[in-house]
């Protein structure tokens, strides 16, 4: 694959809704500006809170290359993503969480996947910057999207994938053209119980949509993503595994089993007993945290799965839904 397209024009969005992070927002648009391939803009979209908006406006008032934009739709991260991927003018839209810092090299990683004309979509890699200084013994790198963070088990290199992940991915316009926007009652919405897959479901969407189509992950694209001290406890594990199997629940019952699961059994039947019985090896020659790791995976796994058989009940009964809407405008070029 050839070298980056110096002239490929990238907006990035960053979803913001709290100025509890005011710190990490400033750092996220100082690495989107620091980068080796320049963005065209920075979008900080805004989700619901004017005081955090005003400021905001008041701090980039002298930048022409960031702009402050509240969200449009209804409160959520995937109604925000929606909104500044209406506003944007670049020919690639790029993602990145709002407690997260790019490295310098990150959108050129990206600019070379968009060499091949089949990518329609390019993610990286996220390494989590715990709280405390260093992973929690118990903690299983196999559950690092608990976290927000890539996790072991996907493949090294560039290579093709199902879908990216949302805090560090990117799209050509042309997808949302295709399949449309990020799904709404399905992804994040603040503080409240951290649900996820709506970038899943809009990767689904659009292979259906452009079934041609080549979606990568380019682990050179790497962000670092801040983990706060309440994630790094078992309750706010087990919480967002069951969140999880809730959403898979909503994503299965839209696109199918068979695509909605396809990556999940793979996760399922070989990279995690691959995990527990690396931690139960690690138990018994006394290495820390080996006991802890073999069971959290265990923990997590069944937890999901109630989150799973929960929410596909909830989705026959038609108590759980999401909506796709067409994404208005983007000036581009």
């Amino acid at each position: 694959m050839s070298g980056p397209d110096a002239s490929l024009t990238v907006s990035v969005v960053i979803c913001v809704y709290t100025e509890d992070r005011w710190e990490d927002i400033l750092a996220a648009v100082a690495s989107v500006r620091a980068q080796s391939h320049p963005a065209r803009e920075t979008l900080l979209i805004v989700d619901h809170n004017e005081a955090l908006r005003e400021r905001l406006l008041k701090e980039y008032k002298e930048r022409e290359d960031v702009r402050v934009l509240a969200n449009a739709g209804p409160r959520g991260l995937s109604a925000g993503r929606n909104t500044g991927i209406a506003a944007s003018r670049g020919e690639v839209i790029a993602f990145l969480d709002d407690d997260a810092v790019a490295e310098r090299d990150w959108l050129r990683h990206f600019a070379e996947g968009y060499a091949d004309p089949a990518v329609i979509a390019v993610g990286g890699r996220t390494v989590p910057i715990w709280a405390s200084g260093r992973r929690p013994v118990w903690f299983p790198e196999e559950f690092d999207w608990v976290v927000g963070c890539t996790y072991r088990g996907l493949p090294p290199g560039r290579v093709r994938v199902r879908n990216v992940l949302g805090g560090n991915a990117s799209f050509r316009r042309e997808a949302f053209d295709a399949a449309g926007g990020f799904a709404t009652g399905i992804g994040r919405d603040g503080d409240k119980r951290p649900l996820g897959c709506e970038e899943t479901e809009l990767c689904i969407r659009l292979s259906r949509a452009r079934p041609d189509a080549v979606l990568l992950i380019d682990d050179r694209a790497v962000i670092h993503h801040r983990v706060p001290e309440v994630r790094e406890h078992f309750a706010y594990f087990r919480t967002r595994a069951y969140a999880e199997g809730l959403s898979k629940a909503l994503v299965a019952r839209s696109v199918g089993a068979d695509k909605g699961l396809e990556s999940e059994r793979r996760y399922a039947t070989r990279v995690l007993p691959a995990g527990v019985l690396r931690g139960l090896r690690d138990a018994v020659l006394a290495r820390p945290g080996g006991a802890g790791r073999a069971g959290a995976i265990v923990a997590g796994v069944l937890t999901a799965a109630g989150g799973y058989a929960v929410g596909s009940v909830r989705a026959r009964r038609g108590g759980a839904s999401f909506s796709v809407a067409p994404v208005e405008g983007g000036a581009h070029g």
